[in-house]
């Protein structure tokens, strides 16, 4: 069985307390990991460490150069264990191998792009401001925030961690890591890796151990700067209110309902394997899954029939074998909340039109047939709430501003789609969605270049691209006086008089 120690200071170690946790394949239910369990204390010394490293050490006043150097290093460290590091999630996580090889690789390539992105970053511009009353030279710096304690979810734990760590350390931050406690391993596996980089200690921290204690001392402790999750809204909201006694900057990137719309003229091979992909990929299991599929009652029937019939050719099993299309689902629990939300919608009235079973064929492991629900309506809770697995709810529409208006009535707003062969009807559909990003003709590509986050209940502030950077960054305003002279000063007199 693996073993995986909390990283704090630079060091390997034990939770103060001693305990432990057993890791779980969610395809075998079988324990293959042990991991430590941090606990409130725990996370105050990694704290601790992340404050003296940043006040003290020497990190935040690097080079630019000196970021990417570092930066670039873990993502050869990262390359080098590709393959042991897609095992590890596949087992911890659930994922199919041929999905987090791709992860992996997803995850080396974004490293390299926050290294490039580290030497760009506007530490410091020079403004034009009006030049009365005073003469002046204006200034705006960019410095790092200090200490970040950053909170990820179990659906992608290792590109996750990079999503959170890069842009910290590109703009000279410090962390405290807390990866999911479903699947902490690829995240304490990162950590390894940066060990064994020229990072100065102390810099990045990582403790698993649950939300309650874990969590609530980084979104609470005065020695914290920011807070950075991606997680569910509740959570969200629940940092939020937290993070509020010591007025920390807080972003956020939470759940989703996403809508994609497939207009009469979109092209139905490309636009039904799009939509599954946009909904199945990784079990449903993705915060900006397209779950709600709008389709005009004039191809309604065909389209649903194509789905169906491509849902079929899904192979559910084992996440080790390449030839698998869809892994377990990450957990119990969570399969229990998919069959849940399966059993409201036929209780308000939808139907499945395939899958809303476990595989029969399979004894073990959390899995969940691909599930397509017809007859649904936008006002079903299976419509309106986050599932977070494989369930696909179509939803019929009459014209295009009713698939706008129904897309838009949610309190979500993190990703979205829409099907045309039309480019200028699918931007003003694509437009008029208030939702965070938009696909013409495709789904779940994200870019590092490009700001990913969500409007509405989805989230605050952005990731990926300079904007994702700036989020890690204070703004300094520097005013260098040219007057040269008190007589001239002629405003004093507000205080002095003439």
């Amino acid at each position: 069985m693996q073993e995986f120690k909390l990283y704090i200071d630079g060091e390997f170690c034990d939770a103060r307390s001693g305990r432990t946790q057993e890791s779980i394949s969610p395809a075998t239910e079988e324990p293959f990991a042990r991991v430590a369990r941090a606990e409130r204390e725990d996370t105050q010394r990694a704290i601790a460490a992340a404050r003296r490293a940043f006040d003290e050490g020497p990190w935040p006043r690097a080079s630019q150069a000196e970021r990417a150097k570092i930066l670039n290093q873990i993502a050869d460290g990262l390359e080098k264990q590709t393959q042991e590091l897609a095992a590890l999630e596949a087992n911890d996580a659930g994922g199919t191998i041929r999905k987090t090889s791709g992860d992996m690789a997803m995850a080396t390539m974004q490293l390299r792009a926050f290294a490039e992105m580290a030497e760009q970053v506007p530490l410091q511009q020079e403004i034009a401001v009006p030049q009365f009353p005073a003469q002046s030279k204006n200034f705006v710096l960019r410095e790092p925030f200090g200490v970040c304690g950053q909170i990820i979810p179990w659906n992608f734990p290792l590109m996750m961690a990079v999503w959170k760590i890069g842009p910290a350390l590109a703009t000279g931050n410090t962390v405290v890591l807390k990866p999911a406690s479903d699947t902490p391993c690829s995240a304490l596996e990162l950590a390894r890796i940066i060990d064994a980089t020229d990072l100065p200690k102390g810099v990045v921290n990582v403790v698993h151990g649950a939300g309650a204690e874990c969590g609530e001392e980084l979104c609470t402790s005065p020695l914290v700067d920011k807070v950075a999750l991606t997680g569910s809204t509740e959570v969200g909201r629940r940092v939020m209110q937290l993070a509020a006694n010591t007025v920390k900057k807080v972003t956020l990137e939470l759940g989703g309902k996403s809508a994609n719309v497939i207009l009469d003229d979109a092209d139905l091979e490309m636009a039904v394997d799009g939509s599954l992909f946009g909904c199945f990929y990784h079990q449903g299991q993705a915060c900006e899954s397209g779950t709600r599929l709008f389709v005009s009652e004039r191809l309604h029937d065909d389209v649903v029939a194509r789905l169906v019939e491509r849902t079929k050719t899904l192979t559910v099993g084992d996440p080790m074998d390449f030839a698998t299309c869809q892994g377990p689902l990450v957990s119990a629990r969570q399969r229990a909340t998919v069959e849940r939300y399966v059993k409201s919608g036929l209780d308000a009235g939808a139907k499945v039109a395939v899958g809303g079973r476990r595989p029969p064929h399979l004894d073990k492991g959390y899995y969940y047939e691909p599930t397509i629900l017809v007859d649904v309506r936008n006002d079903m809770q299976v419509a309106q709430e986050e599932i977070f697995g494989p369930v696909l709810s179509v939803i019929r529409y009459k014209t295009i501003d009713d698939a706008i208006k129904m897309a838009n009535d949610s309190i979500y707003g993190l990703g979205g789609a829409v099907w045309s062969k039309d480019t200028e009807k699918a931007w003003a559909v694509a437009k008029a969605v208030r939702t965070g990003t938009m696909w013409i003709n495709e789904y779940h590509l994200l870019s590092v270049a490009a700001p990913f986050g969500g409007y509405k209940q989805s989230g605050i502030g952005r990731e990926f691209g300079m904007q994702g950077l700036l989020e890690y960054m204070q703004v300094k305003h520097v005013h260098v006086d040219q007057v040269g002279n008190r007589a001239a000063k002629f405003w004093y007199g507000a205080l002095f008089g003439a």
